[in-house]
């Protein structure tokens, strides 16, 4: 806690898996049992065709790049990331799925590079290798001691929030939940005897009033709460009516941010009585370097969020973004006309929820309402 706020830095989809995992200094084994690609390290050659050789082993900080200092300046209260990967050794691969991610275990200090204070887990790959290699995940960032939500070894351990202390007595809560929309299987849902994620089926009115229950018996006077969800298609900028009015309900039901995620690219930002609301943060770290045909999204520019709250109204006094550009599998400040690009693309998206995106001279874009 800085002065007299509350400062989050909300990360999208981070994919340590697949490509990644190969160039880290512990890579699991790369088979695939994806249509085309069957071996983890054809990413790795894509990325390298498209803009240049990567050292092999990188260190386990290469894939964040300049985001390490970008979080050391910000010296955030708590960092929540959704870590779109298993972290196992199995081979169950899941039935039904194109896509598989599993990072080996022992390349874990990777993650512990950006120092995750949450990561959240409600998504579409995190059962990528069945009940064991989700049991392997939940054991192993148990192990290196990461918090999680959103996923657990039955439906108690996966609707959990994760708590995270803030100076003077106060608590960050996170909870975290999945929609079929992003492509989480249902089959893949937590019960009492079984394994998985907290599954919501559809952003309804009903299915926001049980969510605001929960967030209603876990929250204490002090705390602030983010709702993490895991919804949406991969590309494209609108907002379903259904998610807007979903997450109207979360804030009016006592969520302090909601933190979407799923899509490739941001989609926009609204303040809706105050409170954030992030409809998409996009990806932050993956290996999709050298894959076309998405190109006009630009989805090799990536964000970072540090959102600064009041602490006894959870409302926004400041959202700092900060573009990064993925290049050879590690992150860098994007140029100044990279900045521009897509602060002028946030602000156009945004512009239909009463928000305007500057851009400031140091690289990095704020957020704020339109003048009425």
């Amino acid at each position: 806690m800085r002065g007299d706020l509350i400062t989050l830095c909300l990360v999208g989809d981070v994919m340590l898996g697949r490509g990644v995992d190969q160039i880290l200094p512990h890579p699991g084994d790369p088979a695939l049992a994806e249509t085309y690609i069957r071996d983890a390290r054809s990413y790795v050659e894509l990325a390298e065709a498209a803009n240049g050789p990567i050292p092999r082993p990188v260190d386990f900080s290469w894939p964040w790049g300049d985001t390490l200092r970008i979080l050391d300046r910000v010296v955030p209260d708590a960092v929540v990331l959704n870590l779109e990967t298993s972290v196992t050794r199995s081979d169950d691969f899941a039935p039904g799925k194109a896509v598989h991610y599993r990072m080996h275990p022992a390349n874990l200090p990777c993650l512990a590079a950006a120092r995750p204070d949450v990561c959240v887990l409600a998504n579409n790959h995190v059962l990528d290798f069945g009940r064991r290699g989700l049991t392997e995940t939940l054991d192993a960032l148990a192990g290196a001691g990461f918090a999680v939500a959103g996923a657990g070894h039955d439906a108690d351990g996966a609707r959990r929030p994760a708590t995270v202390p803030v100076e003077g007595g106060r608590r960050i809560l996170v909870h975290s939940f999945g929609m079929p929309s992003s492509g989480i299987p249902p089959s893949w849902a937590a019960a009492a005897d079984r394994s998985g994620i907290d599954y919501v089926t559809q952003p309804s009115d009903t299915a926001a009033a049980a969510v605001v229950a929960r967030i209603r018996q876990a929250k204490q006077p002090g705390d602030l709460v983010v709702a993490s969800i895991h919804w949406g298609s991969n590309w494209g900028y609108p907002v379903p009516r259904d998610q807007v009015r979903f997450a109207h309900a979360l804030v009016d039901g006592g969520a302090d941010v909601v933190h979407g995620h799923s899509s490739h690219h941001p989609r926009p930002l609204e303040l809706y009585r105050g409170k954030l609301i992030a409809y998409g943060c996009g990806d932050l770290v993956n290996d999709y370097e050298g894959i076309t045909g998405y190109e006009s999204y630009r989805d090799d520019l990536r964000l970072l969020y540090s959102a600064s709250l009041e602490p006894d109204t959870g409302r926004l006094r400041e959202l700092r973004i900060t573009p990064l550009q993925s290049r050879r599998m590690r992150l860098r400040r994007a140029s100044a006309k990279d900045c521009r690009w897509v602060g002028d693309v946030l602000g156009r998206i945004s512009g239909g929820f009463g928000s305007r995106i500057a851009y400031d001279p140091d690289g990095t874009l704020t957020l704020g309402a339109q003048p009425a």
